[in-house]
């Protein structure tokens, strides 16, 4: 395992990916990105309910930030576990010029959406919807199921709480042991549960390792 300000390097069933700071799983030999819980159209729920229409800033970070990855990365597969979209319409419902983008950056490579409990079925973008994926050694899926061996998850959107001199620091992290990986939410309006949470505490062992996204990716002991 080694870190640096990008990323953290580590090893799950022999294949060598990276934890990076921008809360991205990178696996450089199959040049598969993977990404979670980006949860478009997040903002397009109040409205829906009732509520105030909030502007759809959130969409359009979560996208320019993943085209950021995208554009440094050059993957020849994208993987998406799940909770892409906020709910089974949000897809249909994206600002025409998010599609068009999501549209660019799709093209030319293996898109797989993996469904979540918010969009479990079909959705209106090109790419291939399953409800998990067999890639190698690893298994990608949305929801962690023990025990988990080479399993590659989202769901549970953790985040982690260091101290610092000034005050104490949560940052969303992916926490990882030596049978599975839990990705971070990547979407702009996403929440988060703590890694103390006894869901995520009964699912990963006792060596743990948490690594902060952010500024620069940070590995540590997940916090209990």
């Amino acid at each position: 395992m080694s870190t640096g300000d990008t990323h953290f390097s580590f090893t799950l069933q022999g294949a060598a990916l990276q934890a990076r700071a921008s809360g991205i799983l990178w696996w450089a030999d199959q040049r598969a990105l993977c990404v979670s819980d980006l949860h478009l159209g997040k903002s397009l729920r109040p409205a829906k309910h009732g509520g105030a229409a909030l502007p759809p800033f959130e969409v359009i970070d979560t996208v320019q930030r993943l085209e950021a990855e995208i554009a440094a990365l050059s993957p020849q597969t994208v993987i998406c576990l799940g909770d892409s979209f906020d709910d089974a319409t949000a897809s249909a419902e994206l600002p025409r010029a998010i599609q068009t983008q999501l549209h660019r950056l799709q093209a030319g490579r293996r898109w797989i959406w993996i469904e979540g409990n918010h969009d479990p079925g079909p959705v209106a973008l090109p790419g291939s919807h399953m409800g998990s994926l067999a890639m190698g050694p690893l298994v990608f899926r949305h929801i962690a199921t023990p025990p988990g061996m080479g399993e590659i998850s989202g769901h549970y959107h953790p985040k982690a709480t260091v101290p610092t001199r000034a005050r104490p620091v949560t940052r969303p992290c992916f926490l990882l042991d030596q049978t599975r990986v839990i990705l971070p939410a990547f979407g702009t309006y996403t929440g988060g549960l703590a890694s103390s949470h006894p869901a995520l505490a009964g699912l990963m062992g006792p060596q743990a390792l948490a690594v902060l996204t952010g500024a620069r990716a940070l590995a540590l002991p997940m916090p209990r």
